[in-house]
Parts: C-alpha cells; structure tokens; sequence
C-alpha cells in the first residue's frame, strides 16, 4: 500500500519520532543529496532539540552506517520515502518545495 502525504519541515520531524521504527527503511531526498537505508536507531535529545538518525546505506557501490541530526537538515528536505517493516510505503512531500 502507498500513501503521500504533505508535511511541513517541522511536522517531518514529528512524525519520524511517532511513526519510524529500528528496522523501517527511509529513503531521504534533501539538498542535492539522496539517503537510502535501514534504520539502526533513533536518538531523540530534547536538551539539544536534534533527532539523531542512524542509516545503514543500501547501496551497489557503498554500504556504511551514517548519522544525520533531521532537526538540522529538515529545512532541505525534499521527500522522504518510509518503508515500515509490514511494507507499507508513506511517500511525505514537504510543503514548501510544492511551491
């Protein structure tokens, strides 16, 4: 089952909190940049207001685990594709690239 959404860059960060799981698959469009990977951990730190993502990258060429803070990039963001662990796939559109 696919599903899109529009979120705004802030409500991005919300929902991977709620809603990704260890094990789910993100696939983060942001800047220039392309994030396909496997979810290891989730880090919230509400101190430092960050989200602390950690992506084993599937990839032919390049397969190694990356750390990204989403609170940081969320204002790159373009898509995210999430994949959860029952293979449903949420396609979320950030609302400011639709302009």
């Amino acid at each position: 089952m696919e599903t899109e959404i529009i979120l705004s860059a802030n409500d991005v960060v919300d929902y991977v909190k709620n809603e990704v799981k260890q094990y789910d698959i993100l696939e983060i469009s942001y800047n220039m940049v392309y994030v396909p990977g496997e979810v290891l951990d989730i880090e919230e730190d509400e101190e430092d207001e960050s989200l602390n993502l950690t992506l084993q990258l599937m990839g032919e060429l390049l397969n190694d685990t990356v750390h990204l803070d989403l609170t940081q990039i969320k204002d790159d963001i373009l898509e995210i594709r999430h994949t959860n662990t029952d293979d449903e796939l949420v396609i979320i559109v950030i609302e400011e690239t639709l302009k």
